[in-house]
């Protein structure tokens, strides 16, 4: 093993110190210093130190240095509803007509294992039972406006009609009897992605759903495995999710459409491409966990809903998906829908029209994720003027029992950042209050505009039908009206500019035609928003004209001023 020490006097500004541990209160089993070590497992390895001057600096180098965030789709930033796994194509039919009926907004539809004539392992084709004409099935719902992603996992079934000719391609081992496909090689990749062309791509679906891909030891192939490509069997099962989002990606890549899905396991290289991450564990608050740390590594996470114990738990689950890269219900073994629990039906619903209200804020933060590097959902210790303040101390009073207790920082994984301007502090079941700590700088009420504080931890009492959302002084939120469907490729739509604070604003609004990859090659524009005082002390606001010949998706600008 080579060992590599950057730590010399010109790097390492601030050495460890010596402390005595009977007198100095300060002493620590860990002493800081900001020498760095990196370890390097073998030879021909490469490694890239990503620089400030702050975090998040760092952190936004890092994604374009991996090709940038992703932009999905516009309808991608809507909302879905992924179906129990045994549903049929009637059923599908008729929940995406119950969604209509109701006024929710759906964009998506997630078809579960169910829609293949076999899985674990799977078949890639339709059950010509439950789908009798997937096609027909596909072009109706895409007419509501209203699209397909299905869920799979790579493994091969022997039932499958490419397994003959992708065996020679595959593992030694199998997954649950399926084949596994080296994809490393081209004629493993040919063979499983055309027929994910033939069968599904052609007929209109929009993505994928991709399971079983996170490295699980118990129920992946083993390190003895072996692959004919020649790469060991541990690295293969490291990269698998990265690899299988690049070819799925490029599928729709050559139809110039681009696609959202879902992956069951990434890595930091994958910040391109057009997948979110999730999980079967189903804490609350560890979804939210996930979502906060998923912006140091340049990756995406879903707090999905799925079942819930009370309607207090059902709809603090949902608002916090709204404010997440993928509002989602995964009703795979639940069947739950929005309205399962009618006594907070009424909030269910006001919280999805909210995230379709917000999609051109949502769409602008996700382009700056692509073109800037910065992560549309983050930490908050990469928000300027964010401090922990005093550390809390674990307190011993006898060092047999705990001889290292020591004084430890609070982490702050409950709240987090929301594009430019959003403060989001998730509530959870059995909370009528919490605390949020606030950045330097003034904060204001998201949905009424009020005044709430400036670098301090406040107390917040929303009630069941809100959780608590800031927006930091001059702050800028553009909104649309509530949707049941994303716009299309040339639809205009209104806006309504909200502002809040005593600060001037400015907002770069992003425009291109939310489908194809057209944007690549300069189809795009970034429209600047401005609020200012004017002469008598009013607010006005003013929107830069369409830039000629780029695509225009704005029908008409209002203004509204939030704080007095």
């Amino acid at each position: 093993m080579y060992t590599l020490v950057l730590q010399c006097e010109r790097i390492v500004n601030t050495p460890p110190q010596a402390k005595d541990r009977n007198v100095d209160k300060t002493w620590t089993a860990r002493p800081y210093s900001d020498a760095v070590e990196i370890l390097v497992p073998a030879a021909g390895v490469e490694f890239y130190v990503f620089g400030g001057p702050t975090p998040l600096d760092a952190v936004r180098r890092f994604n374009l240095f991996n090709g940038g965030g992703v932009l999905p789709p516009r309808w991608g930033l809507g909302f879905t509803q992924r179906v129990q796994r045994l549903y049929n194509a009637e059923e599908v039919e008729e929940e995406v007509k119950a969604f209509e009926q109701r006024g929710y907004p759906l964009d998506f539809v997630g078809l579960e294992p169910g829609w293949q004539s076999k899985s674990y392992p799977c078949t890639f084709e339709w059950d010509p039972k439950r789908f009798p004409n997937p096609e027909a099935l596909v072009q109706r719902l895409l007419k509501k406006g209203v699209r397909i992603n299905l869920w799979t996992n790579p493994y091969v079934s022997p039932a499958s009609p490419i397994f003959k000719e992708i065996k020679p391609f595959t593992s030694s081992h199998t997954v649950w009897v399926g084949l596994v496909p080296d994809l490393m090689m081209a004629q493993a990749r040919n063979t499983l992605f055309s027929q994910w062309q033939r069968s599904q791509v052609d007929i209109g679906i929009s993505g994928y759903k991709i399971d079983e891909v996170d490295g699980g030891d118990h129920y992946l192939w083993p390190d003895v495995a072996s692959f004919p490509s020649g790469y060991a069997a541990e690295q293969m099962r490291q990269t698998y999710g990265v690899l299988m989002q690049r070819y799925s990606t490029g599928l729709y890549r050559k139809e110039n459409k681009r696609t959202y899905g879902l992956i069951r396991g990434s890595n930091a290289g994958a910040v391109s491409f057009p997948y979110v991450i999730y999980n079967d564990y189903y804490k609350h608050e560890d979804f939210i966990t996930a979502l906060v740390n998923s912006g140091f590594a340049g990756v995406l996470w879903t707090p999905e809903v799925r079942a819930s114990k009370s309607e207090e738990e059902w709809l603090r689950r949902f608002q916090s998906t709204i404010f997440s890269p993928m509002a989602m219900i995964n009703a795979w073994a639940s069947g739950t829908k929005p309205w399962s629990f009618p006594d907070v039906e009424a909030h269910v619903k006001e919280a999805a029209l909210l995230r379709m209200r917000m999609m051109p804020y949502w769409y602008s933060e996700f382009a700056k994720y692509h073109f800037e590097g910065t992560p549309p959902f983050r930490a908050m210790n990469l928000e300027e003027g964010f401090t922990l303040g005093e550390s809390k101390k674990v307190v011993t009073n006898d060092l047999e029992k705990n001889p290292y207790a020591e004084a430890y920082h609070r982490e702050i994984k409950d709240q987090y950042m929301a594009g430019e301007y959003l403060l989001v502090a998730p509530m959870f079941a059995g909370q009528t209050s919490r605390e949020v700590l606030l950045p330097k700088g003034n904060w204001y009420d998201f949905y009424t505009g009020a005044y709430v504080g400036n670098g301090e931890t406040i107390t917040a009492t929303p009630g069941l039908d809100k959780i608590p959302v800031y927006v930091k002084d001059g702050g800028i939120i553009p909104f649309m009206p509530p949707l049941l469907h994303a716009p299309k490729a040339g639809e205009q739509v209104a806006i309504e500019v909200r502002h809040y604070g005593k600060k001037n604003g400015e907002y770069d609004l992003y425009e291109d035609d939310g489908e194809s990859y057209d944007y690549e090659n300069g189809e795009y524009s970034f429209r600047k928003i401005k609020v200012e005082r004017g002469k008598e002390g009013n607010w006005e606001g003013w929107i830069a004209p369409p830039e000629k010949g780029k695509p225009n998706t704005i029908e008409k600008v209002t203004f509204k001023f939030m704080t007095p």
